[in-house]
């Protein structure tokens, strides 16, 4: 079967229609945003999603990525403010906000930003001092951000973080910063030891003197009471001298002879009961001692009259005081 030529056209005429219509759908991704120009002139953004465009008319102009981009910031030399040499390096982070402004307003974004951030880093870190580097990290990064944010605007971009990842010091001036760090932290450990022995000392001090205050109050305590012992004592004792006196007064000779009785017993006793008395010296007149314990007899029998004699003789009174002679040394001897 032959075909005719009308037939072909026909047929190359829709082929022709399909394949213009093909090229004019267009299928945007998800977190991408296409630029359509219109004989070379931007006219519209295309969103995620199905759209048509005038075949040979419309075209697809740059196709941004809307999603956050990490770029690496790469090692670069700083010289501080106090002329030291530090290698620094870091990392920034930009989203794109407008696609058709971050299409046509510079000319390859991605460098541009990276650029624009690694001068920036050299004019705010070469404003600071080692120290200052160092230790302010976070304030280099604020500045830094608020800096190539405000650049980067008009080009349709939002920098969302930029970090300084690492600061390399010189190795002379590390062992320099490590002495330094080992010297101010032995100076701050003898200044926590000075202080701990000042805070003992102290402490010792204030222990010695309440032990002294206690010690003094206790010797006070213990004066007061053998005063008041003494005292009593002593009243005790008039008492008994002046109940004495007025029996002797009163005639009665018998307390005599008991006051004087009751001293040389005790007085016996006491002698007896050291452990270092081995010989012992009396008066010849021995017969002193049983006249006093006569004596408490004859009283014992005036203060009982009713009661009975014993069958057994009493002893003969002592002399009223005996004569002074010599002393003789007897063998009477104590048990220690």
């Amino acid at each position: 079967m032959i075909v005719s030529g009308f037939t072909l056209f026909v047929i190359a005429l829709l082929v022709f229609a399909l394949a213009l219509v093909l090229l004019g759908v267009r299928t945007v991704p998800q977190g991408q945003e296409w630029t359509v120009e219109r004989f070379g002139r931007y006219t519209r953004t295309l969103q995620p999603g199905l759209h048509l465009l005038i075949p040979l008319i419309d075209r697809i102009g740059r196709k941004q990525s809307m999603m956050e981009t990490v770029l690496d910031v790469p090692s670069q030399e700083v010289i501080t403010r106090d002329n030291a040499m530090v290698t620094v390096d870091g990392v920034v982070f930009f989203q794109v906000i407008d696609a058709a402004k971050a299409s046509y307003e510079v000319n390859n974004l991605e460098l541009a930003i990276l650029n624009l951030t690694m001068t920036n880093v050299r004019t705010v870190m070469g404003s600071m001092d080692l120290d200052e580097l160092l230790s302010q990290r976070d304030q280099i990064n604020a500045r830094l951000l608020t800096v190539v944010d405000e650049a980067t605007s008009p080009w349709g971009v939002k920098v969302t973080r930029i970090e300084i990842r690492d600061i390399q010091p010189p190795r002379d001036l590390v062992d320099s910063m490590a002495r330094q760090m080992k010297a101010e932290r032995d100076r701050r450990a003898s200044i926590l030891e000075a202080e701990g022995q000042r805070q003992a000392a102290i402490l010792r001090a204030e222990g010695a003197k309440q032990a002294a205050i206690l010690q003094a109050e206790g010797r006070r305590e213990a004066a007061f009471r053998d005063a008041e012992a003494r005292e009593r004592a002593a009243q005790a004792e008039a008492e008994a001298t002046r109940q004495v006196s007025e029996a002797i007064a009163n005639g009665s000779v018998q307390a005599i002879n008991y006051f004087v009785a009751q001293r040389y017993v005790e007085a016996l006793t006491a002698v007896a009961a050291a452990p270092n008395q081995k010989v012992l010296f009396m008066p010849l007149e021995a017969a002193s001692l049983i006249g006093a314990i006569g004596g408490i007899a004859e009283i014992a029998r005036d203060a009982f009259p009713n009661r009975p004699a014993p069958n057994h003789p009493a002893p003969p009174a002592a002399p009223s005081a005996p004569p002074r002679g010599p002393w003789s040394q007897g063998d009477v001897k104590g048990n220690p």
